[in-house]
């Protein structure tokens, strides 16, 4: 029987984590996506998307070639949306930040984290280029 390996050379606990907190962003837009009131409605639902599909290409392992890519869209994804809520988001409206923003947007600086320690990683133990 084959045995299905993980793209990432990552102790688990490691892997998990940015699993974990790209689930839960993905998780956070498309709740906002779902909110009857809620006029970024299909920018949340994009954004949500967005995630998971980076998260797919974060787990599989036949993007195992490409994954410091992967990390480096996976990561700079991460920071536009934190970005783009300074603009469109709590802070632009000038009144109180929402808990809830600040959560996600919490989760979504330690993904950065973690994704930027993933990608160093993995830089590191791939072979150098002979000239």
């Amino acid at each position: 029987m084959k045995e299905l390996t993980l793209s990432r050379p990552q102790p688990i606990t490691f892997y998990t984590g940015i699993l974990s907190l790209g689930l839960l962003t993905a998780g956070a837009h498309l709740y906002l996506a779902s909110q009857p009131d809620e006029s970024l409605r299909f920018i949340f639902l994009l954004n949500g998307f967005g995630y998971l599909a980076l998260l797919v290409g974060f787990v599989l392992p036949q993007f195992k070639k490409i994954h410091a890519i992967v990390d480096l869209l996976f990561l700079g994804y991460t920071l536009l949306t934190i970005i783009l809520w300074f603009f469109f988001g709590s802070p632009s409206a000038g009144g109180a930040w929402d808990p809830f923003d600040v959560l996600v947007k919490g989760a979504e600086l330690l993904l950065i984290i973690q994704l930027f320690i993933d990608f160093r990683q993995t830089r590191s133990m791939q072979p150098e280029v002979q000239k």
